[in-house]
């Protein structure tokens, strides 16, 4: 007979564990705000909990920045019932792409490039992702392309804006944390 001793196990929380879930839980409630707003056409968002992403990348690291991004698509869409629908799928493609593309753009000049253009280029890789899972596996038809005029657009639109309002996020000043 074998008898099972009952075992525990148990996580130290970080102070970064803590910053991670801050910006996350921000990024979850653009995320469900954004998902409550009229669309022109499924689809075209602003991406708003991209603005936090940025602020993320740029304080703190790619790390960060990935695990808020991807703690934003699983636990959004969680939250708005879409976890595992094909609305989360494309979520997650593009935010995987739009990270991929950010880790690459940390190596551009910095004199030349910064959160709008990391922005922008983000929107693209995101929206990219996105294009090529809904053709792959939703819409088999080459037909999906006629699309891409338009998401671009709204890629280049939403990027430069979302670039700048994280621009000028980024360039105020951090409020340090009350000691307790």
């Amino acid at each position: 007979m074998v008898l099972m001793t009952p075992s525990t196990i148990e996580l130290t929380v970080t102070e970064d564990d803590y910053r991670i879930a801050r910006y996350a839980a921000a990024a979850i409630a653009l995320s469900v705000a954004e998902a409550a707003l009229p669309s022109p056409l499924p689809g075209i968002k602003p991406g708003l909990a991209n603005i936090i992403v940025l602020v993320v990348l740029a304080r703190h690291g790619w790390t960060d920045a990935a695990w808020v991004s991807l703690l934003r698509v699983v636990a959004g869409s969680l939250v708005i019932g879409q976890f595992l629908a094909p609305g989360f799928f494309l979520a997650l493609a593009g935010a995987l792409c739009s990270l991929g593309m950010l880790s690459l753009a940390q190596h551009l000049p910095p004199r030349y490039f910064g959160p709008v253009s990391a922005s922008v280029l983000a929107a693209f890789a995101h929206i990219g992702g996105q294009l090529v899972l809904a053709r792959v596996w939703l819409v088999p038809h080459d037909g999906v392309w006629y699309l891409l005029p338009l998401f671009a657009t709204a890629a280049l639109v939403f990027g430069t804006i979302n670039g700048l309002v994280a621009a000028r996020l980024l360039a105020s000043p951090v409020v340090p944390k009350a000691e307790p």
